[in-house]
């Protein structure tokens, strides 16, 4: 297995829920998952090479804003019914968004989730539809469970999706390269310069 690194580019052919006829415009989103403070240093559970995923990741925010791509910003919030988490908490300063994505994208819809699978028992399909989306370009954390679990959703499968895996990462770089690997076969891994 050939390690990709999130500076290699990398394209994928296969189309994971691509069920759009032939010429029809295909309206894209930015669904940005789980950039929340816990992820960072200072936080609970602070992931591998967050500061530069960020960096990636705001200027992806800018550029689908200069092409008027909607955004949709997708948080995580434990169900306290369920007992404490080690993260993710409600009412704890590691559940709120980073601020640097709250300032890059101020007006975004926030969906709330409790599972990795970010269309289980939320409003995404809605909103979603809502904004007329056909094509979904996902980035954020963690690479092997938020993100990949809503690239392959059963829920995703009526839009076209595509990773950015220069916009995700996880504890490791060795994680989030065999999650990024695992999940190819099933959806395209596109840079986020040439997805927006």
């Amino acid at each position: 297995m050939v390690p990709l690194r999130a500076t290699t580019p990398v394209t994928f052919s296969v189309r994971c829920g691509a069920n759009h006829k032939q010429g029809e415009k295909m309206k894209k989103a930015l669904l940005v998952i789980d950039l929340q403070n816990d992820y960072f240093p200072g936080g609970k559970f602070p992931l591998w090479n967050t500061e530069a995923t960020l960096c990636n990741i705001v200027q992806a925010i800018s550029n689908a804003q200069a092409k008027k791509i909607p955004l949709v910003i997708i948080q995580h919030i434990a169900n306290p019914a369920m007992g404490i988490a080690p993260f993710f908490n409600q009412n704890t300063d590691g559940v709120k968004i980073h601020p640097a994505v709250l300032a890059s994208a101020p007006d975004a819809p926030v969906v709330v989730k409790e599972f990795a699978d970010s269309f289980v028992n939320t409003n995404l399909e809605k909103t979603l539809s809502e904004l007329g989306v056909t094509e979904l370009l996902l980035c954020g954390m963690m690479t092997q469970n938020c993100v990949t679990h809503t690239a392959i959703s059963k829920s995703a499968e009526k839009y076209k999706v595509s990773i950015l895996p220069d916009c995700c990462t996880t504890v490791s770089e060795m994680i989030h390269n065999i999650a990024l690997h695992a999940v190819s076969t099933r959806v395209p891994l596109v840079l986020a310069a040439e997805a927006i």
